[in-house]
């Protein structure tokens, strides 16, 4: 099909047709046959690379010429920027959304395409936004993760919502790896668009014996390392002026093969140096100084322990085809677009708590070979895998290369999924009985797989008692409503055993401690929380002698609860730390976690703090102002002797403590200093700038005023930009 004869917006085909695409991919072509430009639901599951965003970009034009609204799902904060970035600037309005849980974001109503989390977009429809009624067309990318434990509820929950309130709105779910897709098409009311064609030819084979397998027949690779067989399978393809993929099961072996890679690679790119300099900059912990080491020979490492700007780094030198070789752990397929000509899927078992070394699922190996071949710039894209012995080969193309993607099934049925999501029902006005409930509940995909809603309606029974008995609901008759408590629980986001945890020890506490509080908030169910070693325990144990009558939980009698105790006590003294101005690199040495940990840490229990001040209100209004004080020390990362300071707008923590270091306690105080000094410590670009803020507020203007909860888009540099620290976002 060619594009100068898409019935599409001239607009878009006059951008399509300059950008060089001339003619649609096949399953691209088979999704307007089928309809999809005159309304009609579809689910799309075609390869990665196959073009599917393309498709999502024809649909949502289409309807913001007959002035519609679109929303893009996605399921990563990561690949919402990445999603934002390829639609704007193409004569629509974009807008982004994936930070305060608490929030309406009218503002997001101007836009013609809004890009958001699957909870982003929960809470926006449990705090009631206006323009969600205005959606006429939902896409859903990675639909395939409606089998997720952790997110799938919640955008099974979404999409059941928004088909809910608008009946008329089309749905496109986009997936490269579904299993049994009538299933989810029949849920949809979609017609079904399924394809195995890719614009670059995938070649998956098993590696064994200096030998690649493939079906096709072998090729021999040649030997330069004598002890690493995934280095030489690397080293092959960058000799042919291709780049490599590797995955692999953890963060330890990743840095370990990028920097083999490197030693290998000895990249003399001198654009290589611009990119490992520009890592160097911040490079205050040791993984940060391996990490531009490896950059600066043309290797890489990615993973969660790295900070946003490490990531960003690393991905744009790939992109740029500086960057040779990228070893990673899995978080990089299911996430962003970086396709390679060799992805090498080294490792296809990973450790899982209480199982030990497990398979990985055929699904995951289907997004990791998918990210192989780059289009216009590959013949070919390879997938290997690496057998440990000759009677593994047929193994492997048995249990990965032939096997399909795994079926997906709906994870709403979860007692703890249902707690949050019965109770988000009932706080936002989708249903105010017992049966208007049930009725909403069987619009979900679990009743339409399993042709019967009586385990559905247990479940929903049990979750109904749990919120009735922690007082968040209120029963009369067959009516249900939430309570004041209920009600703020929802708006807030958090999960209602979470809130329920965190009111029982605010109603009982009479003495506030910072510590207790980081205690409390890190048992949560909400709470990411550290790994405790052996070696960690004396530490631990010191801790609670010391701050024995500061800890707000005891220690529990039950031995099965002992290890999240602890874990909880561990993560609590990394915040501790982290708001006591402790150094990055003495954190991530301490704990051993990366920046990209403390970050995701610092993040999470600054979105509990605010719920739990929030919640004080309520319950415990003595501590509130205390509870809000540290909500600004945790996001900031200081001691309470800087909050004054941390109120001007670029004064972030480094600078605070320049300032108070030099007796500069207060804005008043620098005020007075003059310009000049200020000047001396600060420089002279900020300093203008923090009194031109004072000068401001004398004329009626304000200081920075103090935020709850993470903005949309947080600039990387907000509050400081000494770039001295990998965790700039809270400096």
């Amino acid at each position: 099909m060619l594009t100068s004869t898409l019935p599409i917006p001239e607009s878009l085909r006059h951008r399509y047709l300059a950008s060089g695409i001339v003619e649609l991919y096949p399953p691209q072509a088979e999704c307007i046959q089928t309809g999809m430009l005159e309304g009609k639901n579809l689910l799309v599951s075609i390869p990665t690379a196959s073009g599917k965003t393309l498709i999502a970009e024809m649909a949502m034009h289409t309807h913001i010429a007959k002035k519609g609204k679109c929303l893009y799902i996605v399921p990563l904060k990561a690949l919402a920027s990445e999603k934002f970035d390829e639609f704007a600037g193409k004569g629509v309005r974009v807008g982004i959304a994936t930070g305060d849980f608490d929030r309406r974001d009218d503002s997001l109503a101007r836009n013609d395409i809004i890009v958001a989390t699957s909870e982003k977009v929960d809470s926006l429809l449990r705090n009631r936004a206006r323009w969600i009624h205005d959606i006429s067309l939902l896409v859903v990318d990675e639909i395939h993760l409606i089998d997720s434990e952790k997110r799938g509820p919640t955008l099974e929950m979404v999409i059941a919502k928004l088909r809910y309130q608008n009946p008329s709105m089309q749905v496109i779910g986009l997936s490269a790896t579904i299993g049994n897709p009538q299933l989810l098409a029949g849920w949809l009311g979609a017609e079904l668009v399924t394809s195995t064609w890719r614009p670059v030819d995938l070649r998956q084979g098993v590696f064994w014996n200096d030998r690649i397998h493939f079906r096709e027949g072998d090729r021999k690779i040649k030997q330069i390392s004598k002890n690493y067989e995934d280095l030489n399978l690397c080293l092959d393809t960058i000799e042919e002026g291709g780049q490599c993929l590797v995955f692999v099961s953890s963060r330890r072996n990743a840095e370990a093969f990028a920097k083999r890679a490197a030693g290998a690679i000895k990249s003399g790119d001198p654009e290589l140096k611009t990119c490992a300099d520009r890592l160097s900059a911040g490079a205050d912990t040791e993984m940060a100084k391996s990490l531009a080491l490896c950059v600066s020979k043309g290797s890489a490492f990615h993973h969660a322990g790295l900070s946003r700007e490490e990531r960003g780094v690393v991905e744009e030198g790939f992109r740029k085809g500086l960057i040779k070789c990228i070893s990673s752990t899995p978080t990089l397929a299911a996430g962003l677009n970086l396709p390679a000509r060799r992805v090498i899927i080294r490792d296809y078992l990973r450790f899982a708590a209480g199982e030990g070394m497990q398979p990985i699922p055929v699904s995951e190996y289907h997004q990791m070979a998918g990210r192989a071949g780059r289009p216009r710039l590959d013949p070919y894209g390879e997938a290997i895998l690496i057998a440990k012995d000759a009677g593994q080969v047929e193994e492997l193309f048995e249990w990965y290369i032939d096997a399909p993607a795994e079926e997906v099934h709906s994870r709403i049925a979860e007692p703890t999924a249902l707690y949050t999501h019965v109770l988000s029902l009932v706080a936002s006005g989708f249903a105010g009985t017992r049966p208007e409930l049930t009725a909403f509940m069987n619009r979900c995909f679990y009743v339409h797989e399993h042709h019967q809603g009586r385990l559905m309606q247990r479940a929903v029974d049990s979750a109904l008692k749990f919120l009735v008995d922690a007082e968040m609901v209120l029963e009369i008759g067959e009516h249900i409503g939430a309570t004041e408590f209920g009600s703020l629980v929802s708006r807030l986001y958090i999960d209602p055993r979470s809130a329920a945890l965190i009111v029982s020890a605010l109603r009982e506490k009479t003495d506030y401690a910072d510590i207790g509080l980081l205690q409390l908030i890190c048992s949560t169910p909400d709470m990411p929380r550290l790994y405790v070693r052996n070696s960690d325990r004396p530490q631990l144990d010191r801790m609670m002698d010391e701050h024995e009558e500061e800890l707000w939980l005891p220690v529990p009698q039950e031995e099965e609860e002992i290890e999240e105790y602890f874990r909880a006590i561990k993560t609590a003294m990394l915040l501790r730390d982290w708001s006591d101005e402790l150094p990055d690199a003495r954190i991530c040495e301490r704990y051993a976690v990366g920046p990209g940990d403390v970050y995701g840490m610092v993040e999470s229990v600054n979105w509990l703090l605010h719920a739990t001040a929030e919640l004080s209100r309520l319950f415990a209004p003595a501590f509130h102002a205390q509870i809000r004080e540290y909500e600004i020390c945790m996001k900031n990362g200081i001691r309470r002797e800087l909050l004054p300071l941390v109120k001007l707008r670029g004064i972030g923590r480094v600078r605070a403590r320049r300032l108070f270091n030099n007796n500069l306690t207060s804005p008043d105080l620098v005020v007075a200093a003059g310009l000049e000094s200020v000047t001396k410590i600060l420089g002279r670009g900020i300093a203008e700038q923090i009194f031109a803020q004072l000068e401001g507020k004398k004329r009626g203007g304000g200081a920075k005023p103090e935020q709850s909860g993470s903005r949309e888009q947080p600039s990387p540099d907000e509050n400081n930009n000494d770039g001295q620290s990998t965790l700039s976002h809270f400096r």
